[in-house]
């Protein structure tokens, strides 16, 4: 990526458009929707949930200056350009977590699609036990939680509603 100053460029149709922070993905931006709701990644978002037979699920406690920080959540953020969902979760949660990506085992995606942005949730099982890692400002807290118990956190409100679905289909 080449640095930039921060000045509007324009494109073809004389439109204002942003140039990328210095040191930032080109991803890393917000998406406004129509109603004025915000959603982080120009090319939408991954989360990765890690799933361990044994010790539940992994979930982030998520830093207070984040969006709807001081919830728990899914390790994960936004897609970079040209990079897959499952390849951008298991990035994410790498940099966030410390999920090393040789001791977890694709299960299934499950798709929030709002047609200018999206979000997918990359459900995995944990074939060792590891210890999550705390590896950048974007974390209070990691914990493994029982999925009997994940409902009872003050959980990030997309993981909330999606969590019905996804705990049914872990079988």
């Amino acid at each position: 990526m080449t640095e930039s100053s921060g000045a509007d460029l324009s494109d073809a149709r004389g439109s204002a458009v942003p140039r990328p922070l210095p040191n930032r993905d080109s991803g890393d931006a917000w998406v406004h929707a129509p109603d004025g709701r915000k959603y982080w990644g120009r090319f939408g978002a991954a989360g990765l949930l890690v799933h361990h037979r044994r010790l539940g699920v992994l979930l982030q406690h998520r830093a207070v200056w984040s969006h709807f920080g001081d919830t728990w959540g899914l390790p994960g953020g936004a897609r970079h350009e040209n990079e897959t969902a499952i390849e951008a979760a298991l990035r994410e949660a790498r940099e966030e977590a410390g999920v090393p990506a040789h001791l977890v085992q694709l299960k299934f995606t499950s798709l929030f699609d709002l047609g200018f942005w999206s979000y997918t949730t990359v459900v995995v099982e944990a074939t060792e036990e590891f210890e999550p890692v705390i590896s950048d400002q974007e974390s209070i807290a990691l914990r493994w939680v029982s999925a009997d118990s994940v409902s009872e956190l003050a959980l990030h409100p997309g993981f909330a509603s999606s969590w019905p679905a996804l705990r049914g289909r872990l079988g």
